[in-house]
């Protein structure tokens, strides 16, 4: 029986053959159909696929390569690669150390870093070809160094494992994102207190429960934002401070037996220090966990922002009015003018917190040191800090496009008897208990709504036979012009206060 000539036919799979019979004296021999040898020929070319395909730089132990589907599942190339920058200065701090160490030579070291340079050019450049077949950005970088130097590359993973190497570079990308957000957060500040430099005097009510409840200076509504925001800023720097801790060294999980210097490398890479505990250093992703945590935080407080100012752009509010630039219209109704921006604010926040749902769960059944699951942490990690800068950006241009409409605010002002808390107040001043001013004020605000007028309205007969107390330095306390005016508490909405916060916002950013 005829075989194919072929060095690996023995793993070919069996052939649908077509017999044909040839009388040759007493016997009769086989041959292979024109069909049979064409399909043939498609295995063999599709075998020697497999045979070529690159050797896995972890696989010396492995007789076969994974299968197609495998390898696509497993590739994290096509969003791992944005951490090159990292992944290649963490090499280069970990070649100098070696060199220093004298576990690799001096030209090895040199040879290594030129190496790096180029292949840093070529993907700035976009001549660099990202291989889903080397799995992740490590691999694609440390491949490419060994095509292009040789040797001297080999040696470059000398006392340090993809487990170190990875989370290395995850919490240097991370400290440069912190202080992207940090950037974006201030120039949102910066917007909000110019809104409210512009906006002196003006003042609007204040809800609870979406109720009105006391009358406001808009400024000092502002400034709660930035307040919100500077929190914000502040758990981003404590995050940071937390994460900027170096892993590198620790190598799959136990350390090394080489003389390595975690210090020299955790140095070089502007850390504080390198982690104590190799096992907690290759484990850990709290610092991604905070970090999604912060964004989170920071995702709700501008969605709460986007919510009042949608409200506000309405027009059973229509205290604000935004320019064509931060507005959409409709497609069907011309007269529209929709907010949108803030609503995709609104909307957009929810990611931000699925992002850190999706971690969390991803976290929360790990044993201790690495496992591959934690692949998945890249993915929400930059969709997470993606998302968080846009909402920032978006929100910082719709406040710097924004007018507020203070004649149908004032117009608004008088309704609500916003000012009868410092009525209560004023009763307190006089003697009168909180609890009996209370009902004192709760009787006059219904004398109001029987009479249909303001408390200001009232005379001060109307007001003395509900009580005694009242006398006529009461008008004083009345109308919300007069009521903002007798707030004096640190922190309060008061105009000496409010001057007081919004010169110091001013002062620590730089205005």
């Amino acid at each position: 029986m005829r075989t194919l000539a072929h060095p690996h036919h023995t793993l070919l799979p069996s052939l649908p053959r077509q017999r044909r019979s040839f009388a040759t004296g007493a016997t009769k021999r086989r041959c292979w159909s024109p069909a049979a040898v064409a399909m043939a020929a498609d295995l063999r070319t599709e075998h020697d696929k497999k045979v070529d395909k690159e050797n896995k730089l972890w696989g010396g132990r492995f007789e076969d390569s994974v299968t197609d589907a495998v390898e696509r599942f497993s590739e994290s190339v096509s969003f791992d690669k944005q951490l090159y920058k990292h992944d290649i200065r963490g090499s280069r701090a970990h070649a100098s150390m070696l060199a220093k160490q004298g576990l690799i030579s001096d030209s090895d070291r040199n040879c290594i870093l030129s190496g790096l340079d180029e292949i840093e050019r070529q993907i700035e450049n976009g001549e660099f070809v990202w291989r889903t077949d080397r799995e992740d950005v490590h691999m694609n970088i440390e491949a490419a160094l060994t095509d292009l130097i040789g040797e001297p590359a080999k040696k470059l993973h000398t006392a340090r494992s993809r487990n170190d190497q990875v989370v290395t570079d995850l919490r240097l990308w991370c400290r440069d994102a912190i202080d992207q957000i940090l950037s974006c957060l201030k120039q949102l500040q910066v917007a909000i207190v110019m809104l409210a430099i512009e906006n002196e005097g003006l003042i609007v009510p204040g809800y609870t429960h979406l109720q009105r409840a006391q009358p406001v200076l808009l400024q000092h509504l502002l400034l709660s934002y930035v307040e919100q925001l500077e929190r914000d800023s502040s758990r981003l720097v404590n995050c940071k401070d937390r994460l900027n801790i170096c892993p590198l060294g620790a190598c799959a999980l136990a350390g090394t037996g080489l003389p390595i210097d975690r210090f020299m490398t955790s140095d070089a890479l502007g850390f504080a220090a390198p982690m104590k505990n190799s096992i907690d250093a290759v484990s850990d992703r709290d610092f991604v966990l905070e970090f999604l945590a912060a964004n989170s935080i920071t995702a709700i407080h501008l969605s709460r922002l986007g919510e009042e100012w949608v409200m506000w752009a309405s027009e059973e509010f229509g205290f604000l009015t935004p320019s064509d630039k931060v507005s959409t219209g409709s497609s069907i109704m011309p007269q529209k003018k929709n907010p949108d921006p803030m609503e995709l604010v609104r909307g957009k926040s929810a990611r931000v917190v699925g992002d850190l749902v999706t971690l969390l769960v991803l976290c929360k059944g790990l044993p201790q040191a690495y496992n591959r699951d934690l692949q998945e942490d890249k993915e929400p990690l930059f969709d997470s800090v993606k998302t968080i800068i846009g909402m920032l950006e978006v929100t910082t241009e719709f406040a710097q496009n924004i007018t507020f409409y203070r004649e149908r605010i004032q117009k608004a002002l008088p309704a609500g008897h916003l000012d009868a808390t410092t009525l209560a107040d004023y009763l307190v001043k006089k003697g009168v208990p909180f609890r009996t001013s209370h009902d004192i004020v709760g009787r006059s605000v219904a004398l109001c709504i029987a009479k249909n007028c303001q408390l200001s309205d009232l005379t001060l007969g109307d007001m003395q036979s509900i009580s005694p107390a009242f006398e006529g330095d009461v008008y004083e306390f009345l109308g919300v012009e007069n009521s903002v005016e007798k707030f004096c508490s640190y922190g309060s909405t008061g105009s000496g206060m409010v001057a007081e916060q919004l010169s110091a916002w001013i002062s620590k950013l730089g205005i």
